[in-house]
């Protein structure tokens, strides 16, 4: 117990403790922000554990006990923070232990702010005025913030750990794991909802699958370069020195002039791309560049630790 305290200490006295901390906590700002005002208002039931929320108060309601949809998300929550802990770690769970904490009070929030009551047109529950819309701007909202959230490794809670589950033991995408485990979880929403609402929800729920897929990619983008040039000391130097990334030399002949060559492979961000043109344009520097996209990295690729001109 006391190794735990000091390792926990510790953690929190790093940056990267508290800049976790603050994208985690605006991430579920936005999450909270997208099922007050889109996902409960039209009584939206995609696959999440805010779905199995409203199915559950929808249900006690009819039969005489009234909860909140934010106190039911937190005693779901708080069952899946277990297999959290169990399976996927400490540092997973910690974080996805104050994004799930954190999600019910920030809906009673934002109804502090703005209830959706005041913005609402009369004889509606829409607050864009139509379903679709709704739904849409919901999937955008939670998308960006479940992928921001995974991208650190952490969640936004809910059935968000049921797809990391399934992701890291039958490795399958992400995005797929959470429109599998989603679609089951929204067909409860039969039980209280139009079938022309929940198969909305359900299309919901898999077009969310993909957004995540989406977004992910994008987080994890990499340009894969790679450059041939009789200068390739000068810009190996500036790889390894000035942006503080690794790179690979290759021995090679040209197809063409049969000439001995280098080339240099590096793996950069599109930032770092873009400051390596620079060099090579600002040094005048020839070299033929080619740049693909890669968006899965595995084994050692460190941020850098530096980077100056």
């Amino acid at each position: 117990m006391e190794n735990v305290l000091k390792t926990s200490l510790e953690a929190v006295r790093t940056k990267k403790f508290w800049k976790d901390f603050l994208v985690v906590t605006l991430g579920m700002m936005v999450t909270a922000a997208g099922i007050y005002y889109f996902m409960v208002p039209g009584k939206l039931i995609l696959g999440t554990a805010s779905g199995i929320a409203i199915v559950l108060s929808v249900l006690l309601e009819s039969v005489g006990i009234k909860m909140k949809v934010s106190l039911l998300v937190l005693l779901i929550n708080l069952f899946l923070l277990i297999l959290a802990f169990s399976f996927l770690g400490k540092d997973f769970g910690v974080k996805t232990v104050y994004a799930s904490l954190v999600l019910g009070p920030m809906m009673d929030l934002w109804e502090l702010i703005l209830p959706y009551q005041s913005i609402i047109e009369p004889g509606t529950s829409s607050v864009m005025g139509d379903i679709w819309l709704d739904l849409l701007c919901f999937i955008i909202l939670l998308s960006i913030s479940q992928a921001i959230l995974f991208n650190i490794n952490a969640s936004t809670g809910g059935l968000d750990i049921v797809a990391k589950l399934v992701n890291k033991f039958f490795h399958t995408d992400i995005g797929t794991a959470l429109s599998v485990s989603g679609l089951i979880v929204g067909l409860t929403g039969f039980a209280i909802s139009p079938g022309r609402l929940v198969s909305i929800g359900l299309i919901g729920t898999w077009l969310n699958g993909i957004t995540v897929d989406y977004f992910m990619a994008s987080l994890n983008k990499r340009q894969r370069v790679c450059l041939v040039s009789k200068e390739h000391e000068k810009i190996r130097k500036f790889i390894i020195e000035s942006i503080g990334r690794g790179c690979s030399l290759y021995e090679m002949t040209g197809g063409y002039t049969g000439d001995k060559e280098i080339e240099v492979q590096s793996l950069l961000t599109q930032d770092e791309f873009g400051n390596l043109m620079e060099f090579l344009r600002r040094e005048n520097i020839q070299a033929f560049v080619t740049a693909g996209n890669v968006s899965e990295i595995y084994g050692l690729w460190f941020k850098p630790k530096k980077f100056h001109f």
